[in-house]
């Protein structure tokens, strides 16, 4: 019996080994980046009149802004360069023009001092209009400079009143710059016509609109939107299409982002070496009202104009992002010599959105493409792996330790039967 039973626990000691082995490879090393540069967070309150209404638990929407305000600074991760912008803070009176100009950085976008931070905070009082356009042309210079991610979070409990400067519009000219800056919004009254503002501000630079209704929801939710700008971030690289393949710009693996109108052609030139295989997306946004059934397509073309190969989608809706890509792989060349061994290809980014009536069609449309050229399956058996190509000697290995451990488990189970019922 005891001898059974240390047969058992061996066993079940060389199982797990095995497993530990095998999810723990020895050369497995996590290789950190280091060096990076510091993200940097621009927070926008709106500080307008209406903010005095007492209908968040209980208490003022600025209470509930100052509560949540110092919170985050506590929390604020030390490596985020933190910000305060506000707008409606100071002008009282009925002055329009004076009013839209009514936008103050009340604390620098820097390292963060809490203690100064809070205090600037604490002397905040509603006072007058909503210009959220200026305030965020006013935020997207105070993030200038720098290579770390950098975001806008946007908090207002009303429209911007400083028409006809359309905060959306704004919010797209900043996209445009193709400067990797990210607005978030943040709306304190569930308002239709605030939604849709705030909505279309977001999307326009790929950030989320979130409404929330009590003290902790905003809390939390800007707290994990500043924890989200220390992340590690791909900031794309701001290029420009042009409408032929002899004229188009030449990328490398990488991640790129440019403006397309609407039912534009838009023309990059990529080097595919002799046995690599170009993997290639592109992304779409329709960031404004566009007419219904569209559609993105991207060609690979060799210099010649023969199409290789291509990925299309359609869509349907008022606003919506649409994905294509496609795969291209580079036979090897017999003589490494041969100059011909390395392939142009040309990639072209064509879509059918179509604006609506009334809706302006500049800038275009916000267009994402990832480009990466890697090496190409090595034999024709590794193409037809199913994508898995010399990893299947590890689905075996683990297909035997599995095997072994059921037949292992099911013995013990049959063992302790046994016992139990001799007992």
């Amino acid at each position: 019996m005891i001898t059974r039973q240390r047969l058992a626990v061996g066993a079940c000691a060389l199982l797990a080994a095995l497993t530990a082995g095998i999810a723990l490879p020895a050369g497995a090393v996590a290789d950190e980046p280091s060096g990076a540069a510091a993200p940097k967070v621009d927070l926008v309150l709106d500080v307008s009149g209406s903010m005095r209404a007492r209908d968040i638990d209980g208490q003022s929407r600025m209470a509930a802004a100052k509560q949540a305000f110092n919170e985050v600074l506590d929390a604020t991760p030390e490596e985020v360069e933190l910000g305060i912008r506000t707008l409606g803070a100071n002008y009282r009176g009925d002055d329009r023009k004076t009013g839209c100009k009514d936008t103050e950085q009340l604390y620098p976008v820097g390292p963060l001092d809490r203690t100064e931070a809070k205090t600037a905070v604490a002397t905040l009082s509603p006072t007058g209009w909503t210009p959220i356009g200026p305030a965020l042309l006013k935020a997207a210079d105070d993030l200038e400079g720098g290579e770390g991610s950098r975001r806008i979070v946007l908090i207002s409990d009303g429209e911007d009143t400083c028409a006809p400067l359309d905060p959306c519009e704004v919010a797209r000219e900043i996209a445009a710059k193709g400067i990797g800056l990210t607005i978030d919004t943040l709306g304190l009254v569930p308002n239709t016509k605030l939604r849709q503002q705030l909505s279309c501000i977001a999307e326009a630079t790929g950030g989320t609109y979130t409404s929330v209704e009590h003290t902790g929801e905003l809390t939390d939710k800007v707290n994990q939107l500043v924890d989200r700008a220390a992340d590690p971030v791909v900031t794309p690289v701001a290029v420009e299409g042009a409408d032929a393949c002899a004229k188009a710009p030449a990328i490398k693996s990488g991640l790129y982002t440019d403006r397309e109108e609407f039912g534009q052609h838009r023309w990059y030139r990529v080097d595919v070496p002799a046995g690599s295989e170009l993997r290639a997306s592109v992304s779409v946004a329709a960031d404004r009202r566009v007419n219904r059934d569209y559609g993105v397509s991207l060609r690979a073309v060799t210099a010649s104009g023969r199409e290789i190969v291509r990925g299309e989608t359609t869509g349907d809706g008022r606003t919506d992002v649409l994905s294509a890509g496609l795969r291209y792989p580079k036979a090897e060349s017999d003589d490494s010599d041969d100059e011909s061994a390395t392939e142009v290809v040309c990639l072209q980014v064509a879509n059918s959105f179509s604006a609506a009536s009334g809706v302006k069609t500049t800038p275009g449309l916000p267009l994402e493409l990832t480009v990466d050229v890697v090496d190409g399956p090595g034999t024709s058996s590794d193409v037809a792996s199913f994508g898995l190509g010399r990893g299947w000697w590890l689905l075996g290995l683990l297909v035997l330790v599995g095997f072994v451990a059921g037949v292992l488990w099911g013995w013990v189970s049959r063992w302790r039967v046994s016992v139990w019922r001799t007992n």
